[in-house]
């Protein structure tokens, strides 16, 4: 065989070859950024929850602040801001309840962050958005436990579908459809709410001072053992004294503790009104049970208080 038979020969082997090459590496290029999925981290457990209902298994969310451990108390090492760093998004609360963000800009922190309060009404006026100050605004607005009303939780629910929309415009009816399929969990669980507090008297005890969105959205009124949006205060004896004052006025029997909570607290107050202590949670730290169960065990327990 002359030297341009075997020329063309070896061409003829080669290109096909090369072809298929290309042809490999340009689909696992494609495979992979079909494969990819949206890296996000939730500051507690509630958006963590959200995230994931929203996400299903196009997005990898995990949780920031460790399971058990109360979010009030935490704060980031450096390794987790190392983590937050190669996060696509991270999502929080808001309204200062993540007081750990204002020191993220002293480390030039360059993640997405997302507030999930944002055009989320209240008596006064619009929350303010991420970029604003947030212990300013926990300052004004006191109370940050916005995802105890399901009223605001929808809204929550809709700023995470439209964050993960705008990072992954592929897969944006895919969230969006989500978050309306969550949207009317929450509308069902709202109407229940309403429904079934209706007509049932209106004070209750909480035990720290995280139901005010809850109570404003249902016609209630919360008086608080620990007047704090953070559980760990200790009361005073001259709270204690009032707290129990409170609950003769209003023929009150039923004092709410909290799972992270030292029982013992509800308990002196309740054994003083000849009453019992029962869970009121704020849904801050997971647990075996969803969102929406803890929601209506809080309803079965408010009722029992209340009706």
């Amino acid at each position: 065989m002359n030297q341009t038979k075997l020329a063309i020969l070896a061409i003829s082997i080669i290109i096909p070859l090369s072809s298929l090459a290309v042809y490999a590496t340009d689909s696992k290029i494609q495979q992979d950024s079909i494969n990819s999925k949206l890296s996000v981290m939730a500051s507690f457990y509630p958006l963590y929850e959200f995230a994931q209902q929203i996400g299903h298994d196009r997005v990898d969310v995990t949780l920031l602040v460790p399971v058990g451990v109360e979010p009030h108390d935490w704060e980031p090492t450096i390794q987790d801001v190392q983590k937050m760093q190669k996060a696509d998004l991270i999502i929080i609360n808001g309204i200062g309840f993540e007081s750990w963000i204002d020191h993220l800009d002293e480390i030039n922190f360059q993640g997405t962050i997302i507030d999930t309060s944002y055009g989320i009404n209240d008596q006064e006026s619009i929350i303010i958005p991420a970029e604003s100050d947030h212990k300013e605004h926990m300052q004004k607005y006191g109370d940050p436990h916005i995802w105890l009303n399901p009223v605001f939780a929808k809204t929550q629910v809709q700023n995470i579908a439209d964050a993960f929309s705008n990072h992954d415009p592929q897969n944006k009816k895919f969230y969006q459809q989500n978050a309306q399929n969550y949207k009317i969990e929450l509308d069902a669980l709202d109407k229940k709410i309403r429904n079934e507090l209706s007509g049932c008297k209106q004070d209750f005890v909480a035990f720290h001072d995280a139901f005010s969105f809850f109570a404003d959205e249902y016609g209630l009124i919360q008086h608080a053992i620990i007047l704090s949006n953070s559980p760990h205060v200790e009361p005073t004896a001259r709270t204690l004294e009032d707290v129990i004052n409170t609950a003769r006025e209003f023929n009150i029997k039923v004092i709410f503790t909290e799972e992270t909570a030292d029982p013992r607290t509800s308990q002196i107050i309740a054994n003083e009104i000849d009453g019992k202590i029962l869970v009121l949670s704020p849904i801050e730290i997971g647990n075996d049970s969803n969102y929406i169960s803890r929601m209506n065990q809080n309803l079965n327990n408010l009722k029992e208080a209340l009706c």
